[in-house]
């Protein structure tokens, strides 16, 4: 119940910074070119619709196909340190390391190795959304409950076996942690990657429509950016209760179940 109420707090005051924001255009006269009222942007939104559509195909594909292998990258990356304290030694600081250097500074040289098709978008979705994975992925494995391996190892577990049956399902809250930091991200990272040179895509529309000064299109493109982003939060959210539904079963202070 107050989580409905605090969604329809939160849906008011949406609202009314909308309405404020329509008002605010009409009572002071401010040029469409500068800032379009939101009434402007959604009947932008409405006629550019199939427009849209055509560049969002392309935006989609890319941020989808760029956060699943940062997240195979990921996992297996967080693996390996957990699995090996040599090869944490390694590749940690390669990790840290990577973070460095801005990732539209190396969009150019992806672009002249793999040319201006899907490929280097997609590393560089992946680059983007890697790191969150698999730093949050390797903090869950090192926060596993040492009591519980110690438990295992007491039985008899061999390394794989606390490894399946211990450390992984544990880490999994992190894991999904990292994951939608990822996923809100990748639709972000696509549009960036986009710039490096492409016909299509929610990137290019952006820009195209900014040189044209088609103010009320740059802002409904930046909506359908934030919409797809929250979309794919939401289904890494949903996905996350299908395996880890124990996460999400806490009491509340009336002793109910959230």
């Amino acid at each position: 119940m107050k989580k409905r109420l605090r969604n329809i707090d939160n849906l008011v005051v949406f609202l009314a910074f909308l309405l404020v924001w329509e008002i605010s255009v009409k009572r002071f006269h401010i040029q469409e070119w500068i800032l379009p009222g939101p009434i402007q942007i959604l009947q932008a939104l409405w006629n550019a619709r199939e427009l849209i559509i055509y560049h969002s195909k392309p935006t989609i594909i890319e941020a989808i196909a760029g956060l699943s292998i940062a997240a195979l990258f990921g996992v297996g990356i967080s693996t390996a340190m957990q699995w090996s304290a040599r090869l944490e030694k390694i590749i940690y600081p390669f990790l840290i390391l990577s973070q460095t250097v801005p990732f539209i500074v190396l969009a150019p040289l992806l672009t002249v190795w793999f040319g201006f098709g899907i490929m280097p978008k997609i590393i560089v979705i992946a680059l983007v959304c890697f790191f969150p994975i698999t730093i949050n992925l390797f903090d869950g494995f090192r926060s596993v409950d040492h009591d519980m391996k110690r438990f295992m190892i007491s039985i008899g577990a061999t390394k794989w076996q606390l490894f399946k049956f211990v450390t992984f399902p544990a880490s999994l809250p992190s894991f999904f942690s990292g994951l939608k930091v990822a996923a809100a991200y990748c639709v972000l990272g696509a549009v960036v990657a986009e710039w490096i040179g492409t016909d299509r895509g929610l990137g290019i529309l952006l820009i195209r429509s900014a040189k044209s000064y088609l103010i009320d299109r740059v802002f409904a493109t930046i909506f359908i950016i934030t919409l797809f982003s929250v979309i794919v939060v939401v289904i890494v959210e949903g996905i996350a209760r299908i395996f880890i539904p124990w996460h999400f079963y806490k009491n509340n202070s009336n002793g109910r179940v959230s």
